[in-house]
């Protein structure tokens, strides 16, 4: 068994040119779509990525809208099957380190079986899930109907940032991730405010129905509308022709390459130019794969692929620093929000604001605008930033200008904290545990918008593996802290928890301060390690 080093499957170690130099400065696609293959994802037409993405989000928006969406029924399901607080946010808990630990498995189911047969099948599993809760007669049932469906949404935990990499040049990532976070995180603050109307007008039930309605409609899209996005670039490498990167105007168009700048189209020249440099990519166009064709759960496995391997390759790359780091980032990013969650109800219907539970919903408001703020300063944002700093430049973008302006999360978030340990510790006005949280859920969307695509600017060849990490190991976190949240709160007060929690996620955050300085080093040095299985 050889290890390889990232140096041998990315030569440019994340440093690639964005911008070609001179008064006439053209935008250079990353990764290099082949433009002799109308099957290549890269090429595909706006609106059918957009589909796809869509889908995406979709499933995993709703993953987290009815499994962290229950929370405000949290007090109304303790009273009606005898259970203590701590035993009803095991309906939460669990679910959550489920989403953690079979990252571990579906990526590399995905990886050797492709990506459309996972989420097929996983759509399939998450609505039948959803049915069984709405039916649940026990808390037992109801928590074990859980359970499945994190395990099915665990799939998109990682694979679904992966297919941005499948879809989107680098100039994108960013604000396609933030898209995806907010898919994320929305299922946690939108889930809870319609619940919470739900809850009070109907049942908790009736939260349960609603997301088995959602979930087999977006099923349907994905088994009809999501092609196999898996895509062999192994053997066409990364920005073969010097200059613009150019691609037909199938998959690429200037709207779809953004305002960075323009990019032409491809000539007769071109292809031929980029068939010498790369005997692999042939100079005959390949066939258009038809509708049905695109339909077929089968892409074909690697015969150089072996599924153990698959499954132990991740681990080694958490040596790598920008994976460390962002996994700490999203973990406690995650953890700070999702014990909100599970508190509040607890302090909003009990005395002294005694609310019912969709007033209570009403907290999510803040929650969802800090939510989508986050997802556009890290996303949108640090896009525009990023490729600014790289006409300034010369044209060559480093992946750690999109660590420049996390000291923004690292200033609102503890903020946030403190709001919301002291209105609760002091019985302040309603307004300071909203604003508190809004606080602490920009930070669940902006940190890891920023992280993971750093990650993935870093190391592109491995990067659903590096993810999968990051992804699976911040839930393992969160799931500890937050199995000791309720504990802690009602030893230390919520003032020296949460204030604990603001002066963690600040040392989280300096973190990034020897990455932003040294990283390009960091990247050299690392990339000639040989971990790659």
């Amino acid at each position: 068994m050889r290890l390889h080093s990232l140096k041998e499957l990315d030569s440019s170690e994340g440093t690639v040119l964005l911008h070609s130099e001179g008064d006439d400065s053209h935008l250079i696609l990353h990764p290099a779509p082949n433009p002799n293959d109308p099957n290549d994802p890269l090429r595909w037409p706006r609106w059918k990525k957009h589909v796809c993405f869509g889908a995406v989000c979709g499933f995993t928006f709703f993953t987290n809208y009815a499994i962290g969406g229950l929370s405000p029924a949290f007090y109304i399901l303790s009273i009606e099957f005898d259970k203590t607080q701590t035993q009803t946010t095991a309906l939460l808990l669990w679910p959550v380190l489920t989403l953690g630990i079979f990252n571990f498995f579906w990526v590399p189911m995905a990886n050797y079986f492709g990506k459309r047969p996972i989420f097929v099948f996983a759509s399939l599993l998450l609505s039948l899930a959803y049915l069984w809760g709405a039916v649940a007669q026990s808390f037992n049932s109801l928590l074990w109907s859980n359970i499945i469906a994190a395990f099915a949404g665990s799939s998109t935990e990682a694979l679904g940032a992966a297919i941005v990499n499948d879809l989107y040049f680098l100039h994108e990532r960013g604000s396609m991730l933030g898209i995806y976070m907010n898919a994320i995180a929305g299922g946690n603050t939108v889930g809870p405010l319609i619940c919470g109307f739900v809850v009070t007008r109907l049942s908790w039930r009736w939260h349960k129905w609603m997301a088995f309605i959602f979930t087999a409609v977006n099923f349907v899209v994905v088994v009809l509308f999501c092609p196999e996005t898996r895509y062999d670039r192994s053997e066409f490498g990364e920005n073969p022709i010097p200059g613009p990167q150019r691609t037909e105007s199938a998959g690429t168009s200037d709207e779809e390459s953004g305002d960075a700048g323009p990019v032409e189209k491809v000539g007769s020249s071109d292809s031929k130019e980029l068939t010498a440099r790369h005997p692999a990519v042939h100079s005959a166009h390949i066939p258009k794969k038809t509708w049905r064709q695109e339909l077929s759960l089968w892409s074909g496995i690697s015969k150089d692929t072996n599924l153990f391997m698959l499954f132990i390759r991740p681990f080694p790359l958490i040596v790598y620093p920008a994976v460390i780091f962002a996994f700490l980032a999203y973990a406690v990013s995650l953890a700070w929000v999702l014990a909100i969650n599970i508190l509040n109800a607890f302090v909003l219907q009990a005395p002294p604001y005694n609310w019912k539970a969709d007033i209570n919903g009403l907290i999510n408001i803040p929650g969802i605008l800090g939510n989508l703020i986050g997802a556009w300063m890290g996303g949108w944002v640090v896009d525009r930033y990023s490729d600014w700093r790289s006409k300034k430049n010369a044209g060559v973008f480093q992946p750690e200008t999109r660590l420049h302006l996390l000291f923004i999360p690292a200033l609102i978030v503890p903020a946030g904290c403190l709001a919301f340990g002291y209105g609760v510790a002091e019985s302040l006005h309603w307004t300071s545990l909203f604003i508190g949280y809004g606080m602490v859920a920009f930070g669940l969307t902006a940190v890891p918008v920023a992280t993971l695509t750093y990650v993935s600017d870093s190391y592109l060849p491995v990067n659903a593996d590096a993810l999968l990490l990051v992804n699976g190991l911040k839930n393992i976190v969160a799931f500890g802290f937050l199995y000791g949240v309720l504990p802690w709160v009602s030893e230390a007060g919520y003032v020296n928890a949460f204030g604990t929690q603001a002066g963690v996620y600040v040392l989280v955050m300096l973190l990034a301060i020897p990455l932003a300085v040294f990283g390009q080093r960091l990247r050299h040095i690392t990339a000639r390690w040989r971990i790659i299985l």
